[in-house]
């Protein structure tokens, strides 16, 4: 019997804000670490590894699929918006603006790519459509993401002026992606045999951007009457994810999907990227003293869903030996950068 690799990313998260909240000098602005650099620096370093992952001869398999793409696409980028705007109309007054801002944030993210694709994988799932979901899903939330958030801001009466934000996502995430790609070309093999310790550095840097996001919050004393926030934002959370997954399914079956689309739909349909959303907040929000606020739902969501996903992979897989059915061969994807 294997036993479990140990996950070091959680807890290194929990690290990160702990030395944010003790040691917030470093990564404050105006900090020996420069966060105004080294947080640029970060997210392209993160989206040339994510271009030079990208593997677009992987999608073929299962971009014929219209059906289920549509269902996906829009429960990551209409069904989520929409419930998360129900919620806030309800219960916003309770909460403070900056996190009111962040759930919405949340709900605009696009999904992750590893980690859908392997929980799909695991419950013996339509895998070559879960490769297409995750990766469609990410290249468009390079641009639908930041348009919901600008659409919510001027919607909630902050008017802020989206130039700036695009011209930083084009050059510090859009640029590195495409450069990623072309280079994929002569670093592909290389990123293959060394998927391993570029995971490291992937993770590392987000680790990073987790720690300087809450340096300034934490030095500006914006957590100070927050302590009943984590809670709400969890419960909130726990909501949202069921009620985004009893939907899509709800869906899937209306249309008659088989058990594996189901599967992938469900599991792609509600995760979302922690991976993306870290740097694209620092790029959006990164002026902002409340950026630890912002990024505290997507912080509570992330293992959450992977808790969730992880057991229901587990039952369905079962499922599927008890009735017969037979696991997908997980396709050649290229590297897959570990966003769990």
């Amino acid at each position: 019997m294997t036993r479990r690799r140990f996950d070091w990313f959680l807890p290194g998260m929990v690290i990160a804000v702990a030395l944010a909240c003790v040691f917030p000098g470093p990564g404050a602005h105006g900090g020996w670490l420069h966060p105004e650099i080294v947080t640029k620096g970060g997210v392209a370093l993160i989206f040339f590894l994510h271009g030079v992952a990208l593997s677009f001869g992987a999608l073929r398999a299962g971009a014929f699929q219209w059906r289920l793409h549509v269902v996906v696409q829009l429960g990551t980028f209409l069904l989520f918006p929409v419930l998360g705007l129900a919620m806030l109309a309800v219960f916003g007054g309770y909460i403070s603006a900056p996190l009111r801002l962040g759930s919405f944030y949340l709900c605009a993210l696009p999904s992750t790519v590893s980690s859908s694709v392997a929980l799909t994988a695991a419950a013996r799932g339509n895998v070559p459509a879960a490769v297409f979901n995750a990766t469609l899903s990410s290249l468009l939330g390079v641009v639908l993401t930041p348009l919901s958030i600008g659409w919510y801001r001027g919607a909630s009466g902050e008017g802020a002026s989206l130039t700036g934000v695009m011209i930083d996502l084009v050059v510090w995430l859009v640029l590195p992606l495409v450069v990623g790609q072309i280079a994929r070309r002569w670093l592909g093999g290389w990123a293959a045999r060394n998927k391993a310790k570029i995971n490291v550095v992937d993770r590392i840097t987000i680790l990073l951007l987790v720690y300087t996001s809450f340096c300034d919050s934490v030095a500006m004393g914006v957590w100070r009457g927050h302590g009943l926030d984590a809670f709400a934002t969890l419960a909130a959370s726990i909501v949202l994810f069921f009620a985004v997954m009893f939907l899509i399914g709800w869906i899937c079956d209306r249309l008659g999907f088989s058990t594996p689309d189901r599967i992938a739909a469900i599991f792609c349909g509600s995760k979302k990227t922690l991976a993306s959303g870290v740097p694209m907040a620092q790029l959006m929000f990164g002026e902002s003293p409340d950026l630890g606020l912002i990024l505290l739902p997507i912080m509570i969501y992330h293992p959450l869903q992977l808790l969730i996903c992880g057991v229901l992979a587990g039952r369905w897989a079962k499922r599927a030996e008890e009735i017969g059915e037979l696991a997908q061969p997980i396709p050649q994807a290229g590297l897959l950068l570990d966003e769990d």
